[in-house]
């Protein structure tokens, strides 16, 4: 049966494609025995193992990609070579092909390290509904790379600790809610802020990264530590410096004294628990020895960084697309910005920013004990990679893979639906999606409700289809006042 989003286009049925008919063309191709058909004896199946050539083009198309952008902090001149090389699409075309070949998967690449690529998207649901075990999200890699500002977080945990640290995270962000419980405050400092931002850009008639990633700044340290932090302008740049070091993982040593400092000057914010704030709330959640807040609104922080980057893009696609700007602009109309709202035509606006352009491209788990496929076993200690624009933008399965098509999340997608995991899934997701999804579309919604934007360039088409990468960094933007009908 085939999968249909209200009022949405089609979606087809969540299942794998067909083993190649051919064993021997996937044998010749590298891997190292048959697939098989689904009869043999078990024990005497294998996974797919991609050819050592296959395994090269994955590297080099697929990981050094991501790795050179920068996986915890963006080097701009790699997210605006992405853009111009349309990294994302090839790579994603390059995983279609190797689907075509293999067959289902997952896919072995040959390297020391034991490590599949996921092709089918039920084994996208079983990674990240099967978690922490046997599929832990705190991989080697990620350990490497967050332990240089939040050693002791929940993302890098054992599942013991993690037991005790996930109860923290959806106290305190309200996890099950779609408005937090204390969203009032969040309103007055959005609001407060893009007004500010709009006043500044009022002269000049032009909004660029530079201007809207500091306002960003300033409301992400109002709305997690309140509004005592809206200067402290250090704790931002600290965390940033500790996220470019943990970008190297483990080839560059750490940053002890400055993650100490950092997380020193965060926690006397955290003492502060100002009402309003979701430190406040952190003060209210519950804690063990083990649980180390500071080290966990720290990630939050990393979070919301991204969430900029979502933000800029979903303005800039609804800049170039008139009758969805349209509807955005009716919701936001129709409702009192400065009350909480949930804003959901907006909130999927910004989910298919993430779609098209996720921020979290490369989902990783690791087996903590041997697991049985279709095709085989797969050891303990096994990476698994979801690379989520594969997802995200496969055209042989997602009819609108490639145009702006917010309708896709006009109702909550359940287990089943293809998956776009624009914020993870399963034990392991994001818990403060709600917040983000929130805070983003309160930003957009207010920038829309009193100013015409115009994209200041012809990158993004509503009759072409969207390019696989888009640089945020170089979007510009033509802001006039607001035309309002009599």
């Amino acid at each position: 049966m085939t999968h249909v989003a209200p009022g949405g286009p089609r979606l087809d049925p969540p299942t794998a494609p067909p083993l190649p008919a051919d064993h021997a063309r996937a044998a010749a191709a590298g891997a190292a025995e048959p697939v098989g058909d689904g009869r043999s004896a078990p024990g005497t199946r294998r996974l797919p193992h991609a050819s050592a050539l296959d395994t090269a083009r994955v590297l080099g198309r697929v990981v050094v990609p991501l790795l050179a952008r920068g996986v915890i902090v963006r080097r701009p001149p790699a997210v605006r070579w992405a853009e111009r090389t349309d990294a994302d699409a090839h790579a994603v075309e390059l995983l279609q092909e190797l689907r075509h070949t293999y067959g289902r998967g997952p896919l072995r690449l040959r390297l020391p390290r034991r490590m599949v690529v996921l092709l089918s998207p039920e084994h996208v649901h079983r990674v990240l509904a099967e978690g922490p075990e046997p599929f832990s999200p705190a991989t080697r890699e990620k350990r490497a790379a967050l332990s240089h500002f939040e050693p002791d977080n929940v993302l890098i945990s054992s599942a013991e600790d993690r037991a005790e640290r996930r109860p923290f995270h959806d106290a305190a962000l309200d996890s099950g809610s779609a408005l937090h419980r204390g969203s009032a405050a969040a309103v007055a400092t959005v609001n407060e802020e893009i007004d500010a931002l709009l006043a500044r850009t009022e002269a000049s008639g032009r909004l660029e990264w530079d201007d809207y990633a500091r306002t960003w700044d300033r409301v992400v340290r109002r709305v997690t530590l309140g509004d005592g932090a809206a200067d402290d302008e250090q704790l931002t740049e600290d965390l940033v410096a500790l996220r470019a070091a943990a970008n190297w993982a483990f080839l560059r040593p750490q940053r002890r004294r400055l993650r100490r400092r950092f997380h020193e000057r965060l926690q006397h914010h955290l003492d502060r628990a100002e009402p309003g704030s979701l430190a406040f709330w952190a003060a209210q959640a519950p804690t063990t020895p083990r649980t180390h807040p500071s080290q966990q609104v720290a990630q939050w922080m990393f979070a919301f960084d991204a969430a900029s980057w979502a933000g800029f893009r979903a303005l800039a696609l609804l800049a170039a697309h008139p009758e969805q700007q349209r509807r955005a602009r009716q919701e936001v109309d129709a409702v009192d910005l400065t009350e909480p709202q949930r804003l959901p035509y907006l909130r999927s606006c910004v989910l298919e920013s993430l779609r098209l352009w996720p921020t979290t491209p490369a989902v990783l788990r690791e087996t903590t004990a041997r697991t049985q496929w279709e095709d085989g076993p797969m050891p303990e200690g096994t990476s698994i990679l979801t690379y989520a624009p594969f997802f995200h933008r496969d055209d042989e399965h997602v009819e609108a893979a490639h145009r702006f098509a917010p309708e896709l999340w006009a109702s909550d997608r359940s287990e089943n639906d293809w998956p776009f995991v624009p914020f993870s899934a399963g034990p392991a997701q994001c818990p403060g999606r709600n917040v983000v999804l929130h805070t983003v579309s309160l930003a957009l919604g207010r920038i829309l409700r009193d100013r015409e934007v115009d994209l200041l360039d012809g990158r993004l088409r509503p009759d072409e289809d969207l390019p696989g990468s888009l640089d945020m960094f170089t979007l510009r933007f033509a802001l006039g006042p607001r035309a309002r009908a009599a």
